[in-house]
């Protein structure tokens, strides 16, 4: 009924707001690191992006166990992957938050080794997916300022970092 799909949008927020701050809390540590609140935050990434994923793969098992699903099936289709109502960008998400998920965990992080921090930053992927998919599908106006806000930190603390490496490697 409505209250489900009100749920499922209500959800779906709280996955893009968890993982906008998963993107945000690194980079404001990086440009400002006398601000000691932003270290203290960088511990919840984590949580924040099992939370993120955890809805996004929820709904996708739901869809994958409801009866009469073809939902693995249409995964082999071109329909599936279409470009048409940004669906492409929607299950590029569902993947890299599945992929995110089982592998945010000591055990993930101890088989894969240095490997883990590269597949983790499929978190970029999934990020940029869902915001697009969200801006551009479901009008919203916050995922796009989200992901100007992101490529703005992220690049700037990029460039700091850069600049903090070289001038270590003059002295």
């Amino acid at each position: 009924g409505n209250e489900y799909v009100r749920l499922e949008s209500v959800l779906y927020q709280a996955s893009f707001l968890a993982v906008f701050l998963v993107m945000l809390i690194r980079p404001l540590a990086d440009i400002f690191p006398s601000v000691k609140a932003f270290r203290k935050l960088v511990f919840l990434r984590k949580g924040f992006g099992i939370l993120s994923a955890s809805i996004i793969v929820g709904f996708v098992i739901g869809d994958i166990i409801s009866p009469d699903s073809q939902y693995l099936a249409s995964m082999f289709t071109m329909e599936y992957w279409s470009l048409e109502n940004y669906m492409f960008f929607a299950h590029i998400g569902d993947i890299t938050a599945f992929i995110l998920l089982i592998t945010s965990n000591n055990l993930s992080m101890m088989l894969l080794k240095r490997h883990w921090k590269h597949i983790q930053k499929l978190a970029y992927v999934y990020f940029y997916a869902g915001g697009i998919y969200k801006t551009f599908d479901v009008d919203s106006i916050f995922a796009m300022i989200a992901m100007i806000i992101i490529t703005f930190v992220t690049i700037l603390a990029f460039i700091l970092n850069k600049r903090k490496k070289k001038q270590k490697n003059i002295l």
